[in-house]
């Protein structure tokens, strides 16, 4: 079973011209390929990928009462992943910067959507070094602080 991240966004800007070794954007086409497609907000839904092909390769917590926070000695983390999670930031902060919403949505395959979380997240409050994606939850994206994180289940 694999990790799938897809993300959502409101630019008309072609995703898939950032692509690189470690992340690839691939447009969302067919909408019943998972159900919790369904929970993005925004027109343009892009697939992410990384270097295995599928989204496995990016860093991932299950443990969200870690929060985010850069990679340390004791919880070994490869340095694709590190890198492949800092290139999908960048693109995060690009979009948001441009005035673009954005979400993001962390899941395995077949996962229900009654059972995904949703967090507001400001990426004006987490770096790059320490952003990382949490399993089976759905971020609304930011650039400034969130005064009422959300944390809901539909």
């Amino acid at each position: 079973m694999c990790y799938e991240v897809y993300i959502s966004t409101d630019s008309q800007e072609d995703l898939a011209t950032r692509n690189s070794e470690l992340l690839r954007f691939k447009r969302v086409a067919d909408l019943s390929t998972d159900p919790g497609i369904l929970l993005l907000d925004f027109p343009n839904r892009w697939y992410v990928g990384s270097k295995s092909g599928c989204s496995c390769t990016f860093r991932h917590l299950h443990a969200i009462e870690l929060g985010f926070g850069e990679p340390v000695d004791w919880y070994p983390e490869e340095q694709d992943e590190i890198d492949a999670t800092r290139q999908l930031y960048v693109t995060l902060i690009f979009l948001l910067s441009s005035g673009y919403q954005v979400d993001l949505l962390n899941l395995w395959h077949g996962t229900q959507p009654t059972d995904i979380t949703t967090l507001g997240v400001s990426l004006g409050e987490v770096s790059e070094k320490a952003f990382r994606l949490f399993e089976i939850h759905k971020f609304r994206l930011y650039l400034r602080r969130t005064p009422n994180p959300v944390t809901t289940n539909p």
